[in-house]
């Protein structure tokens, strides 16, 4: 079943200057979806990591420059974060009914270039996972991190206990522990959870693979 935000205006698609090229190509930086709309759901601006969401089609894309939805309750979720924007106020939203495919957005009002023009919303999409393959092997680079020490933090960032990673990789549950060890020990972190929020809080770079997707 599908969804879609409708207008009770005639004229929806307002008029909106182009944004700086370099600002353009920022945002297409950025491992977050960005997007902008007007106060209907008409798309204005989405950079790379929102179309590769969006182009998935999975919970919500765009069909003829507007957002659609699985869902008449995810239809009212998104319609009622729209009109709070419009308003003034910001809204945190989860759409998606199966956990593979639920979207966290922030709703975030934009001011209005003039006086009686309509309104815009962004949308800040959920971060797939904890840190792209990008900034892991940044973060790997730097602290000299052998392959297998990548590909555990990569498993341990994913949320996966030892026994769980060993058995991934097909190693033993000592091998792993030992790995984390070394982890530690290089990047000078008390414990997994010290590690795991040092990498997440590293700068949402997009990975290159994503960058070179075409736009849909």
């Amino acid at each position: 079943m599908q969804a879609t935000l409708t207008s009770q205006a005639g004229n929806h698609g307002a008029a909106h200057p182009a944004a700086s090229p370099q600002l353009d190509l920022l945002l297409d930086e950025l491992a977050y979806g960005v997007a902008v709309t007007t106060g209907v759901g008409d798309l204005v601006h989405a950079n790379h990591a929102a179309r590769h969401e969006l182009g998935r089609q999975h919970t919500l894309w765009v069909q003829n420059g507007r957002l659609r939805v699985q869902t008449p309750q995810d239809l009212q979720t998104l319609h009622g974060a729209l009109a709070k924007a419009t308003a003034g106020r910001r809204s945190l939203i989860a759409l998606g009914g199966a956990e593979a495919h639920r979207l966290s957005l922030a709703v975030v009002p934009l001011r209005r270039l003039q006086e009686g023009g309509a309104a815009h919303a962004a949308l800040v999409f959920s971060r797939p996972t904890v840190c792209g393959s990008l900034m892991l092997c940044f973060f790997a680079r730097s602290h000299s991190l052998t392959t297998a020490e990548e590909n555990v933090l990569t498993i341990l960032c994913q949320g996966h206990s030892a026994p769980e990673i060993a058995r991934k990789l097909q190693v033993a549950v000592s091998t792993v522990r030992s790995h984390v060890r070394s982890l530690c020990a290089k990047t000078r972190t008390s414990g997994v959870r010290e590690l795991v929020n040092r990498v997440a809080m590293l700068p949402p770079l997009a990975p290159a693979p994503l960058l070179q997707e075409p736009m849909h």
